[in-house]
């Protein structure tokens, strides 16, 4: 990224897929694949891959310090994969799509998918390539307040497989909510999966196809 370089330490807006929004704020740090912004109350952590613009800001905040980043120093190169790494167990906002985020833990990382843990949808499994943000919270912040027994850590109740397409195809058969079901088109009992089209079963007894680069999380209610 050393067209961005210039960038660090200048308050920059910014773009993300999904979201038409401005996200304003400081670049503090680049990645490969990743960059790390400041937004004066919170770090973004926010994939390469989904930012569709981004330019210096005259708005922002000139006369707030910096706190220390919550995973890795400024020295260490960052990643995508290993800010999810160091994220898991902490307290984290994800945007993945639609008009909301969601709120809870990192639990794994698989190859190209990681798994969600919240209090609202339970297991999540989330695509690597459809991460839009992560925000992580204070080391010992939870969930609305939760105390650790009425939200506890738990593990993935679904036995996991390697890759976001075999996980998927272990659910044939099951009743699932695709993309955290802002669609009502993609809940449903998932029928089959052939090639790269999945087809879903919905309320109404119809069956709907659905391209599976364009799946970006699942969870079994």
């Amino acid at each position: 990224m050393k067209n961005c370089k210039p960038l660090l330490g200048h308050n920059v807006e910014l773009i993300v897929s999904g979201n038409q929004e401005l996200i304003r704020g400081r670049a503090v740090d680049f990645g490969q694949d990743i960059l790390v912004l400041y937004t004066g109350k919170q770090f973004m952590y926010i994939p390469l891959i989904h930012m569709k613009q981004m330019r210096v800001s005259e708005q922002g905040i000139d006369s707030i310090v910096v706190p220390d980043l919550p995973f890795d120093s400024y020295s260490d190169p960052i990643s995508y994969r290993k800010i999810l790494m160091n994220s898991k167990g902490m307290f984290s906002e994800i945007y993945i799509t639609g008009s909301k985020s969601i709120h809870g833990y990192v639990t794994t990382v698989m190859n190209d998918f990681f798994v969600f843990y919240t209090p609202v949808y339970h297991t999540v499994i989330v695509s690597l390539q459809h991460l839009k943000y992560l925000i992580p919270y204070e080391p010992h912040a939870t969930p609305y307040s939760l105390t650790a027994a009425q939200f506890p850590l738990k593990p993935s109740p679904i036995t996991l497989a390697r890759t976001f397409d075999q996980q998927l195809r272990k659910l044939i058969g099951e009743f699932v909510v695709l993309d955290l079901g802002d669609n009502p088109n993609k809940t449903g009992v998932l029928r089959d999966i052939d090639q790269n089209m999945i087809e879903l079963v919905t309320a109404s007894g119809d069956a709907i196809f659905l391209h599976f680069d364009h799946v970006k999380s699942i969870h079994v209610p």
